[in-house]
């Protein structure tokens, strides 16, 4: 026989499962060579955009519209809260609808993803250097503006 303990014997943090892998270890996809699309939550970020006016006809209130388009479908899945624009209600019944998300952005002339990246960016600036934010027209948010420039 061998020296190893049975598995009711293991403690249940070393217990191999059906396939001999450790359960307890997991792989981080974010550093394969495909890594698996993030779709990041942030109610925050839904509240504020849902306080701006409608993207396509500037009314109030909006419903915070996540653009189907912009990721990959999922079983399941909205996609990452990044890819969120607001839209009265009546568009926003509209562009469900419609069938073809993206074909209704074309027609009516208006690029969402644009909007979408603008509203993301006042909820996380991005950051240049250390102690530099970037605003979402690309300036230094950071320093003070002199006068005259």
């Amino acid at each position: 026989m061998t020296d190893q303990p049975t598995i009711a014997e293991q403690p249940k943090a070393l217990r191999k499962g059906r396939r001999g892998r450790d359960r307890t270890t997991s792989v981080n996809k974010t550093v394969l060579a495909l890594p698996v699309l993030r779709r990041i939550r942030d109610r925050e970020h839904v509240k504020s955009v849902a306080k701006q006016p409608c993207l396509v006809c500037g009314r109030h209130p909006a419903d915070a519209h996540h653009l189907r388009f912009a990721q990959s479908p999922t079983l399941g899945r909205k996609v990452s809260d990044e890819f969120t624009v607001p839209l009265c209600r009546g568009h926003h019944r509209e562009v469900h609808r419609s069938g073809d998300e993206a074909g209704w952005w074309e027609k009516i002339g208006i690029d969402p993803i644009v909007g979408a990246r603008v509203l993301w960016l006042k909820t996380h600036p991005l950051l240049s250097l250390p102690g530099t934010l970037v605003g979402e027209n690309g300036t230094d948010q950071s320093a003070p503006q002199k006068a005259g420039a």
